[in-house]
């Protein structure tokens, strides 16, 4: 049975035609679109092998064009049903190293033929196991049978030399079980079968997405003695796929398109709930234990159960460019660098073929390559897509603020174009490596600074000062004194140029929040800098002072502030007049009240002292009172306080009328304020 299943597996394979692939476009998203295309015969199949985990992409994306006026009758593919749901499928299971007399005990019942030489012996089968075979004999396999002619026989598996089962059925059903077993040792590959049943040969085109590599842009930045620099670009591409690239049509496109998996390949399985009829189950005694309450119980609620189905939009579909003219058939390549080991580096443009056709499609730009590619299964490619000419100058820029020296860098202006794809980028500058910078996707007529080397002829120090604060404006509202503060920041730049030759810096000065620039405007502006441009002269010093400003806004309850508070506002030359006179006011009220609670706890201070002075006085007279000889000194102490007592109810009463007069004061205060405005 076995060799039958491998045979079958052999003619599927020899039977299917053969799509190589023919055309290959790689994103950056991480998936890669592939279309094949081949000769299908009348009534042939093709197949398409794929990695499991591809699957989902295969099933989403897969679309199909035949060419010639037949039909396709069917697509076909390897099911992803669990091993153990499939074989559970099955009246019998083959366990490991399980003997075949407890593979057909599973089967009592089912007829079968054995066959001991010549004679042949039919029957159904009552059971079969291992039998001892006695002192120092090894164990038999043993089947028993139910012959036509109604005799039971024990026979010996060991001594039969072929077994068939006479139901058709049955014996397709081990076929079958056999082939779920080869077939779930593979885990790897998964086919797909593109059938016809038509009667006419015709080509055929299978296009779809799968998971790929993303291809990587690697750039040479080439400074000549004049004009304008080179910007060379590779491409490097991996072909992980389980075919080869043979003169296949290669675009590459840039962007990043939204992309997702979506479980389709694994089978689904919906959970439904269990409902039976009450008449169709045996009823039970029931026993009555009798009542203690009556209790009313409420039916539970049904159960409903439902599955969402996910909604899956279908891949934009990918421009295809038309072939192109015949040309050599090759592997498009190139030397990974472009140094030339000599007397001393030196570095000049490729002698390349950058042809690559660059086109928008939509938000995206593709790179299709010129020439048909040849890459090999497992291994990887450099491409040329790009060699143009582009705009760029030299210069310095400064942004790392805990450095003393600014970096090497290259302005470019994509000029190309065409949307350069981000990448590394190595420099070349008079003839020699210059150093290394990193850039990001640019589209055309934009701008980017790349640094990629430290200028140790140019020395930076930076200095701070401040200008203190100053109040802008000051509004008045129903007691709330609202106040513009501007604070004043100046960081100088000392720019000393070392080298004998004119340079051009750019600084980067942080750009903050509530900041704004004073005096200066800026040449650009970035997400989160201002960027200066300074000509330097040679073997020169330059400072570059940059002043900002901050203004904020405070709010103060004029009830809280001090008179001398108040004044400083007063004082203030942005102040109007209207407003100075109304605070002036205010300073007049407050200084009253001050003037006024100052004499009210400076009377307070008298009555305590003179209390705490009463109290002495009483405490004397109580211990003369038991002392003979003491009436006089009593007599006089009993005046000292009947004179006391006349200076507290004039210092009460003088208290009062200053409580009262604070109480006034304020009220007039509280009024002025609610009614202040400006």
């Amino acid at each position: 049975m076995r060799h039958v299943a491998c045979y079958l597996s052999f003619a599927l394979v020899a039977a299917a035609a053969d799509l190589p692939v023919r055309e290959v476009v790689l994103f950056k998203h991480g998936v890669g679109y592939f279309a094949r295309s081949g000769h299908l015969g009348a009534g042939e199949s093709a197949r398409l092998d794929f990695k499991a985990e591809e699957m989902n992409d295969v099933l989403k994306s897969l679309t199909l064009e035949e060419k010639g006026g037949g039909k396709i009758s069917g697509l076909r593919y390897d099911s992803s049903e669990p091993l153990d749901k499939k074989l559970g499928q099955f009246p019998f299971s083959i366990g490991s190293q399980q003997p075949l007399s407890a593979v057909l005990d599973q089967l009592k019942g089912a007829r079968i033929e054995l066959k001991f030489g010549t004679e042949t012996v039919a029957g159904a089968i009552v059971g079969a196991r291992k039998a001892s075979g006695g002192q120092n004999q090894p164990e038999r396999e043993q089947i028993t049978l139910l012959l036509d002619s109604g005799e039971v026989h024990n026979l010996d598996l060991g001594a039969a030399t072929s077994l068939r089962f006479s139901d058709p059925t049955l014996q397709l059903q081990f076929k079958d079980y056999l082939a779920a077993l080869a077939q779930a040792r593979s885990k790897e590959k998964r086919s797909v079968y593109i059938d016809s049943t038509d009667s006419k040969a015709r080509e055929i085109v299978a296009s779809y997405m799968i998971p790929s590599p993303v291809w990587k842009s690697s750039y040479r930045l080439i400074f000549g003695e004049s004009g304008q620099p080179t910007l060379e670009g590779w491409a490097i591409v991996d072909n992980t796929t389980g075919d080869d690239w043979t003169n296949v049509r290669l675009a590459l496109v840039s962007g990043r398109p939204i992309s997702f998996i979506s479980q389709l390949y694994e089978p689904r399985y919906a959970s439904r709930p269990i409902a039976e009829l009450a008449e169709e189950q045996a009823l039970a005694p029931v026993v009555d234990t009798g009542t203690l309450d009556e209790l009313k119980f409420k039916p539970a609620a049904g159960l409903v159960a439902s599955e969402n189905f996910e909604r899956l939009e279908r891949f934009a579909k990918v421009q295809k460019a038309a072939a192109p003219p015949a040309a050599a058939p090759g592997v498009a390549g190139g030397v990974i660098g472009s140094l030339v080991v000599a007397d001393r580096i030196s570095a000049v443009p490729s002698t390349m073929s950058a042809s690559a056709a660059a086109q928008e499609l939509g938000e995206l730009f593709e790179y299709r390559i010129a020439t048909p590619v040849t890459i090999r299964k497992s291994e990887s490619a450099m491409l040329p897509f790009l060699q143009d000419k582009i705009a760029a100058r030299k210069l310095l820029i400064y942004s790392d603020q805990s450095s003393a020296h600014p970096l090497n860098a290259a302005e470019i202006t994509n000029s190309t174009g065409k949307t350069l794809d981000g990448g590394p980028i190595t420099v070349f500058d008079a003839g020699t490596y210059g150093g290394e910078a990193l850039m990001e996707t640019v589209k055309t007529g934009d701008k980017r600074l790349l640094s990629y080397a430290v200028d140790l002829g140019t020395r930076i120090t930076t200095q701070f000062d401040s200008k203190g604060e100053v109040v802008r404006e000051a509004h008045m509202n129903r007691g709330v004194l609202t106040t513009r503060t501007a604070a004043v920041e100046i960081r100088t730049y000392t720019i000393r140029n070392v080298d004998q030759k004119s340079k051009t810096l750019i600084i980067e000065h942080p750009a903050r929040p509530e900041y704004t620039l004073l005096e200066r405007k800026a040449t650009e502006k970035t997400a989160n800098a201002y960027r200066f441009e300074v000509k330097l002269a040679p073997d020169a010093t330059e400072k570059f002072p940059v002043t900002e400003e901050r203004v904020y806004s405070s709010t103060f309850a004029v009830t809280s502030l001090t008179p001398d508070g108040l004044v400083t506002y007063i004082q203030n030359k942005n102040l109007s007049d209207a407003a100075r006179k109304q605070l002036g006011d205010i300073v007049s009220r407050k200084r009253l009240i001050a003037d006024n609670d100052g004499e009210r706890h400076r009377v307070e201070a008298q009555i305590a002292n003179i209390v705490r002075d009463q109290e002495r006085i009483r405490q004397n007279i109580n211990s003369l009172n038991h002392v003979s000889g003491q009436q006089e000194q009593v007599q006089k102490y009993a005046r000292q306080l009947d004179t006391q007592e006349g200076q507290l109810a004039s210092l009460r009463d003088h208290q009062a009328e200053l409580e009262r007069k604070n109480a006034a004061l304020q009220s007039e205060l509280n009024s002025l304020i609610e009614k202040m405005e400006f």
